[in-house]
């Protein structure tokens, strides 16, 4: 459980960075445990009351007062049974199971607030693009535009198994399927309904214009979608792309499709490794190296003077629960620890879960050799990220730190007791941020899009993948045509003759 605490040295910036605006998400689990385990228990923790409404609205509440970006809900859709072969060591604790539906929530916060993003969790690979696009779509006419797709392609075999599956998917063809159900969802969101397809004339009687809404006839290897997108546009179209895949496949992807990149790291001069990969990955995919903002987790412990948030620390330690702590990382990794003694020293391991999960641990740690003891206390508290702890000038020292010396744009802030580590970054870090010119006084605009790239940055850009749809079906056949279905019929035909 790495810490940082004062220090006489300045953080290291560049004069391009200096005064980056921190990008800040405050980051969830329709959970009672998700980052930090067994502090649910605390006396400031309010996390077991994940499923209901008041806890979420509350959060919300708390997190457009900071100005945060979003709120950025995580979700899984299996249990992580890995290490000693069983779920109890997470049941126990509460630990990502039970697990609620990420959606739900969401009008409810949007009710509250008028500019919080929220960035919403969707396994690409047990869903279908056609409904799922819908969902997304809602969101965003019922949240005024401030909705995220944090795509995720699955990592646990219990997921698998539960969706009727023999076992996982190959790593790489999940990304292989996660692509084309994105493209997919842009043919929806961006290209069925044409702008000015949606009239509303009330006089004639005309809601829509069937000549301006066209099937997409979209037939793939993994996926057959004849028809119109179920929903007119909404604000944004296509909602804030967000990725978590740090192997050299999810860069990748990342490059290609993400808006916003979420990864883990243990020290941000390693760090700069990985984000310089993926701003690669983004160049080779035609785009800008500045069109993604990456996001590295961390967490913080924070009061008016270091002495009492290391004293907070402290307190917070009283209640880990290094069990379910290995029990996560059975799922993350794909390893049960259990068959390594404590002061072993772990190895980099290729599994079909989260590939990246070992190196920080292995392949990028050049100083630190990490055994299976050290690796549970770490995660127990804060998760795979870091901890910062100290004093509100401490705290701005080290996320400029992480930034600068990074090449981050923001943070996914973990919590360790909820709301109250929200409520501490707020009253104690947000402030100092803001001295420094690195945080926003007030929001620019009113979308998420326009949260994280500024003013009228509404829709994607023009660099997009998702771009490439817009105004691509006009012209052709359309709602007032032949059924849709003899249209894709057509299109088969026609492959199957070349």
């Amino acid at each position: 459980m790495a810490t940082h605490t004062a220090t006489t040295e300045q953080p290291t910036t560049t004069p391009s960075s200096s005064k980056k605006r921190i990008v800040v998400n405050a980051f969830d689990m329709t959970t009672t445990s998700h980052q930090s385990f067994g502090l649910w228990r605390h006396p400031r923790s309010r996390a077991d009351e994940y499923n209901t409404i008041k806890y979420w609205t509350d959060l919300a509440q708390v997190c457009e007062k900071g100005l945060f970006d979003a709120v950025f809900i995580a979700d899984v859709v299996g249990v992580y049974d890995v290490y000693k072969d069983s779920v109890a060591p997470v049941l126990r604790d509460g630990a990502q199971v039970p697990v609620g539906d990420p959606f739900l929530q969401i009008s409810a916060m949007a009710a509250v607030t008028e500019h919080l993003g929220f960035g919403v969790t969707a396994a690409v690979t047990y869903n279908q693009p056609y409904t799922l696009a819908r969902s997304y779509a809602t969101l965003d006419h019922l949240t005024g535009g401030r909705v995220g797709f944090n795509v995720v392609t699955s990592y646990l075999q219990s997921a698998a198994e539960n969706q009727g599956l023999a076992g996982q998917i190959e790593h790489d063809e999940r990304y292989e399927i996660a692509d084309e159900f994105l493209d997919v969802c842009y043919k929806l969101w961006e290209g069925s309904w044409e702008d000015g397809a949606v009239l509303r004339d009330r006089q004639r009687g005309i809601f829509a214009d069937p000549e301006k809404i066209h099937p997409i006839l979209h037939q793939g290897k993994y996926f057959q979608v004849p028809g119109i997108s179920l929903t007119e546009p909404s604000v944004q179209r296509t909602p804030v792309i967000f990725q978590a895949g740090a192997s050299s496949r999810g860069q990748a992807f990342s490059g290609k499709h993400a808006e916003a990149i979420f990864i883990s790291a243990l020290r941000p001069d390693l760090t700069r490794h990985v984000t310089s990969r993926i701003r690669d990955e983004a160049e080779r995919a035609g785009r800008r190296r500045d069109d993604v903002k990456i996001l590295a987790m961390l967490s913080v412990v924070v009061d008016e003077t270091d002495e009492k948030a290391q004293q907070k620390y402290q307190d917070y330690l009283k209640y880990v629960d290094i069990e379910s702590s290995q029990g996560i990382i059975g799922g993350w990794s794909g390893v049960d620890l259990s068959l390594f003694d404590e002061d072993e020293i772990l190895e980099y391991v290729k599994t079909e879960s989260i590939q990246s999960f070992l190196t920080p641990f292995t392949l990028q740690s050049q100083t630190t050799k990490w055994t299976r003891a050290d690796i549970a206390r770490h995660c127990a508290i804060g998760g795979m990220g870091d901890v910062i702890v100290g004093s509100a000038q401490t705290v701005a020292d080290e996320l400029e730190r992480w930034i600068d010396e990074g090449d981050l744009d923001g943070i996914n802030l973990a919590y360790h007791v909820s709301p109250g580590s929200f409520e501490d970054f707020v009253e104690f870090v947000v402030p100092e941020l803001q001295k420094r010119g690195r945080y926003r006084t007030e929001y620019e605009g009113n979308t998420l899009r326009e949260n994280l790239f500024g003013v009228g940055h509404t829709r994607v850009n023009e660099r997009h993948p998702a771009a490439a749809y817009r105004g691509a079906f006009a012209g052709g056949p359309n709602a007032a045509d032949t059924p849709a279905r003899q249209f894709l019929s057509l299109a088969q035909n026609q492959a199957e003759r070349l």
